[in-house]
């Protein structure tokens, strides 16, 4: 086992990040969250043993620099977990959900990386970790700003890898497919697709668990992965590959 290490995750109240927040608390890391909701941050702190929280709106302006500011605390890791998807045809697509997407799946994760290199370069040791989407390598249908924020992060993946690989910090992004958590009970996809629709198109006719994602985010912080940069991880249980 490293070092103790201090990661901070994004949008870590319920799904993909609480199960990362978990799994790293079980290795012995110092655990920080956000979210929006303090009452559920705090609830999931003292149940969990986490180190801290911060409830920060991340659509607000200046997200990144006011949740940089309320933690106060020298960041080892970064997982840039916060998303948000609206399933739209593109001309009904509201412009203030076009913005927020922008704002939260792309540029939050931005100037939150921008805020933590400097510590991370100074003890020459860092991981950052983006999640992003299958929608962002393949496209989606009826998710067209979805798939273009999270596909930009692959672009700030690759370019911030070659930046700083001599820094000893690495930065990678994972690509979920289909996860089993609330976003398969989004009210907007159960008027299009039920969930057994859903299964037909994934090869392995499973959902993808937060768990996997979790140890995946895992080994990517491990001395094992350290010659591992730049990289996009499909964890889509063959989606990628067709049906």
């Amino acid at each position: 086992m490293m070092n103790k290490k201090t990661i901070l995750i994004t949008g870590a109240s319920r799904g993909i990040g609480l199960e990362i927040a978990k799994y790293f608390k079980d290795g012995g890391f110092d655990v920080y969250i956000t979210g929006r909701h303090k009452e559920i941050l705090k609830k999931l702190c003292d149940e969990n043993n986490f180190k801290g929280f911060a409830a920060i709106d991340l659509f607000c302006d200046n997200a990144a620099e006011k949740l940089f500011n309320e933690l106060n605390i020298n960041i080892d890791i970064l997982i840039n977990n916060a998303g948000v998807y609206f399933y739209s045809p593109i001309e009904e697509m509201k412009k203030n959900d076009i913005i927020n997407s922008v704002k939260l799946n792309t540029l939050v994760p931005y100037e939150l990386t921008r805020l933590v290199i400097p510590h991370m370069k100074k003890q020459n040791w860092g991981r950052i970790i983006n999640i992003g989407s299958i929608s962002g390598i393949m496209g989606e249908a009826y998710a067209s700003v979805y798939s273009m924020t999270k596909a930009s992060l692959t672009g700030l993946t690759k370019s911030l890898a070659l930046e700083l690989a001599q820094n000893n910090i690495t930065v990678n992004i994972i690509n979920p497919g289909w996860v089993d958590t609330q976003l398969i009970n989004n009210e907007a996809l159960e008027e299009n697709f039920s969930k057994e629709e859903i299964i037909e198109t994934i090869p392995q006719r499973r959902f993808v668990t937060p768990k996997e994602i979790a140890q995946t985010c895992g080994f990517l912080i491990s001395d094992g992965a350290k010659s591992i940069t730049g990289q996009s991880i499909n964890i889509c249980a063959g989606l990628s590959l067709g049906c």
